[in-house]
């Protein structure tokens, strides 16, 4: 139960790794909550190229 155990999160901690004991994303804290959205980005229009002056 401390540094050298792979069960606990101490020991994921010491040893760099993630499992169950130590999970690497977080899960909301209310149970039903809704996950953030994002909204997709806009795709950009081709610009159109720039006339040359004479």
């Amino acid at each position: 139960m401390g540094k050298g155990d792979r069960k606990t999160r101490r020991g994921k901690t010491y040893r760099g790794s993630y499992g169950n004991t130590r999970a690497h994303a977080l899960q909301p804290a209310v149970a039903g909550a809704k996950a953030t959205v994002t909204k997709p980005t806009a795709a950009k229009k081709a610009a159109a190229p720039k006339k040359k002056s004479a």
